[in-house]
């Protein structure tokens, strides 16, 4: 597989991974499955764990991601997003390829095709070797959705959102009262506590930024779901 080092936040289907390298960190995206869902590849620089977010499909081609030469980074992790099946196709196949533990929010673990070795709620934290990452519950696309927070203490932070917030809006809910709580959550969980400068990293589709989305809020909550 090519890694692109040029990190713009775009990938297409099928093609290349792109990597995003910071002082302790680096990043990697690819898109994969017919719906052109992100998996993000994240590994610390020091120990060379790793931990992906979202298996979602394509299990040869996160195979190829991770690598298969003798400086591979050992995967130790694999954390799904939320409980709908286009984010965990591949799951299975790469945790038990790379026996690694999985984890998701207690309240989307049921719908996995394997029960997660950790239950991760608010405020609760994991670790990609030397790296902690934060867990965000934003509740409306699922019950269970959650975002992962990296605070780069060298940078800007970097969010990934799963499917609860996209450029342009949050992600798609069944209710009035699901796009009340997801729009709540994010305005207060993410908006509210985190900079402009804030890079956000989306399941599907390119990357932005919180300063970008910011003014869209008031418009987002007028549209409706």
């Amino acid at each position: 597989m090519n890694i692109v080092d040029t990190y713009t936040g775009h990938v297409d289907p099928g093609g290349d991974a792109t990597r995003r390298t910071l002082d302790a960190l680096t990043i990697t995206k690819l898109s994969v499955g017919p719906m052109d869902n992100n998996a993000y590849l994240l590994v610390c620089r020091s120990s060379n764990e790793a931990l992906l977010i979202d298996a979602a499909s394509d299990p040869e081609r996160i195979s190829d991601l991770i690598g298969h030469g003798p400086d591979r980074p050992a995967l130790k992790t694999v954390v799904t997003t939320h409980q709908h099946q286009d984010h965990w196709q591949a799951l299975g196949a790469v945790a038990g390829a790379n026996g690694a533990n999985t984890a998701a929010h207690p309240l989307d673990a049921g719908p996995l095709p394997v029960p997660p070795d950790f239950l991760v709620e608010h405020g609760d934290t994991l670790a990609v070797g030397q790296v902690t990452l934060s867990v965000i519950h934003l509740r409306g696309h699922t019950p269970g959705s959650i975002a992962l927070l990296y605070r780069d203490p060298a940078g800007h932070p970097h969010l990934f959102t799963g499917d609860s917030l996209f450029p342009g809006g949050v992600g798609k809910t069944s209710s009035p009262e699901n796009f009340t709580s997801l729009l709540d959550d994010v305005e207060t969980r993410v908006f509210g506590e985190l900079p402009d400068e804030t890079w956000f990293y989306p399941g599907h589709g390119d990357d932005s930024t919180l300063g970008a989305e910011r003014p869209k809020l008031e418009e987002w909550r007028e549209r409706g779901w």
